[in-house]
């Protein structure tokens, strides 16, 4: 595809706006993913890219980009954040004390990290780095880092390591965050490892609690990580019977939308 026929839908400004409203929403994108978004090639993505993480509105990883919220330098830059921040304390209404959780990375899970009550006594186990040095401000949780290669993309341990130590957990809860979520896709994501690794997690907890803004229901990326029945929670910012919510409801009954 040449450059002037890449050009016909979308302003280079148009674009560039385009990306930094996938990147803030989905957290990470790919160059592939927001090639196909746009109908342009990789290259041009690539140095759209490039010009915006030269203009500090975005972060490069390999293959892709992220949002500037989501990497530890850069935490004050929180897309949503008050819709977060609802989440986040609806999901500390699940804990009771004693529990084992494993828990996800993210500027959602970020939030509900604050959230959680000081005296309460919890074992977490967690793949992402981020989210094991955010634990450590909370005096009575034990945080168990499961470790290995990490991911540049992802920013969570992704070796086979990782599968091992998983497969010998079983966490009373589950916590998520979340790129996609969708009645018929289910939870997706657009990155390989990470998808694995997010099954893993699911099979290691007796139930799973996916944290999402609401921007993000209706929206499905290429590789699902499991179906909707296979979540027992699904917390957003908005009330349970908005209209948003209720194909999900209705296509799992047993679903407890917080």
């Amino acid at each position: 595809m040449s450059t002037e026929n890449e050009v016909l839908n979308y302003s280079k400004e148009e674009r560039k706006n385009h990306i930094l409203k996938e990147i803030n929403l989905h957290t990470r994108v790919s160059f592939e993913t927001l090639s196909a978004k746009l109908g342009v090639s990789e290259d041009t993505v690539r140095r759209d890219i490039n010009e915006l993480d030269a203009d500090a509105l975005l972060i490069k990883v390999k293959g892709g980009a992220m949002t500037k919220g989501y990497h530890y330098s850069s935490s004050n830059q929180t897309y949503a954040v008050e819709a977060k921040q609802v989440i986040a304390q609806k999901a500390v209404s699940l804990l009771h004390d004693g529990m084992v959780l494993v828990v996800d990375g993210g500027t959602t899970i970020r939030e509900f990290i604050r959230l959680i009550p000081n005296d309460l006594n919890l074992t977490v186990f967690t793949i992402t780095a981020l989210t094991a040095v955010q634990l450590l401000d909370k005096p009575n949780i034990k945080t168990i880092m499961i470790g290995g290669s990490i991911s540049s993309y992802s920013q969570m341990c992704v070796s086979g390591e990782v599968f091992q130590q998983l497969a010998n957990i079983k966490a009373d809860l589950l916590v998520l965050g979340t790129n996609a979520l969708d009645v018929v896709g289910g939870y997706s994501d657009s990155d390989w490892e990470t998808v694995q690794v997010k099954k893993a997690m699911i099979q290691a907890s007796k139930k799973t609690a996916v944290l999402t803004i609401s921007e993000k229901l209706n929206t499905v990326l290429k590789m699902k990580i499991a179906n909707l029945a296979d979540i027992h929670y699904v917390i957003t910012e908005v009330e349970p019977t908005d209209e948003k919510l209720k194909p999900y409801k209705k296509d799992v009954p047993s679903l407890v939308v917080i």
